[in-house]
């Protein structure tokens, strides 16, 4: 059975889409070889028609070993400060060399593109540093 999001006419359902549309940061956890969780910021973008979830990393990043050792992936926003406004999701994480070049996704590029500037990078320069793509693959959400 595929991944499916909460129905959005639900409040648990409007406040996930809401988030995975709206935040600009997720983290990633991935797991080292010795077991331990390996939590990261990251930058996303939710695709609503394949029900996954784009992430560009650099090459020497960690959590790409840790990835090609163990593919299972957490992601969670964070939270309101007091405990709520929790959403977790888990899945696999699978490398995409086929991907477009973060530059060439406009969904992406509309959503970061003053991020990046205000970081003062150059496009190019930040595409070539954050050059492999992460195609997550969600399999459960919960929250509360």
């Amino acid at each position: 059975m595929a991944f499916q999001l909460p129905d959005p006419a639900t409040p648990f359902g409007a406040r996930v889409a809401r988030r995975l549309h709206e935040e600009h940061i997720i983290w990633l956890t991935t797991v080292d070889a010795k077991g331990m969780p390996q939590p990261n910021p990251v930058w996303f973008l939710w695709d609503d028609a394949t029900s996954t979830m784009l992430i560009y990393t650099f090459p020497d990043a960690k959590r790409i070993a840790h990835i090609q050792h163990n593919p299972g992936v957490a992601l969670n926003f964070d939270g309101n400060g007091t405990g709520g406004n929790i959403i977790i999701i888990t899945g696999e994480a699978r490398f995409n060399p086929d991907e477009l070049p973060a530059p060439q996704v406009p969904a992406y590029m509309e959503k970061y593109r003053e991020s990046i500037a205000r970081l003062n990078y150059v496009l190019q320069e930040w595409a070539a540093e954050y050059s492999v793509a992460l195609r997550i693959h969600p399999t459960k959400l919960r929250g509360f």
